[in-house]
């Protein structure tokens, strides 16, 4: 069975912290925490919850453990890596910096030779943490077309419309 004892420190701290934003599970952990403290049992503190006694027991253990840092959740996985997103960002702001117009695909092909393998979907979220301006190409074949041919067409197109019918 699992009891916490708060010292009066640790209980102010723990007030203080209750008047803050919290996630309603983190809330939820605060909670248990101070009814643990009022010597209730995990079983009793899960049915006033509506939570399972597990979950008021992993809280509670959470806690013992790592105090106010285990009320919020770890991201999973390892930290990323700040040096990496760092040159990555330096490399992209100074492509981006050239005159010229870029694809996320010529971005993409543009780091590689530095040694950074990154496809077209992860380039644009880069572009979106850079808050850089950054719209598709538009994909058009006006520069494929022949004028004279173009010409031609409308005005043949243009004697197979119907004729409008005069009322009368």
């Amino acid at each position: 069975m699992i009891r916490i004892q708060l010292d009066a420190a640790t209980r102010t701290e723990l007030q203080r912290l209750r008047h803050t934003d919290l996630s309603p599970t983190a809330r939820d952990r605060l909670e248990i925490v101070f009814l643990s403290d009022a010597g209730w049992s995990a079983p009793r503190i899960a049915a006033h919850l509506g939570c399972h006694p597990h979950t008021a027991r992993k809280a509670l253990r959470l806690f013992a453990q790592q105090g106010a840092a285990g009320f919020t959740r770890r991201r999973p996985g390892p930290p990323p890596d700040q040096a990496r997103r760092d040159r990555l960002t330096s490399l992209l702001t100074e492509l981006l910096g050239q005159d010229r117009t870029w694809t996320s695909a010529q971005l993409a092909d543009a780091l590689r030779p530095h040694g950074i393998d990154l496809g077209t979907r992860q380039v644009r979220r880069y572009l979106k943490l850079l808050k850089a301006g950054y719209r598709r190409t538009a994909s058009t074949l006006r520069h494929k077309q022949d004028g004279p041919k173009v010409e031609r067409a409308k005005t043949v197109l243009g004697g197979l419309k119907k004729k409008r019918r005069r009322a009368g």
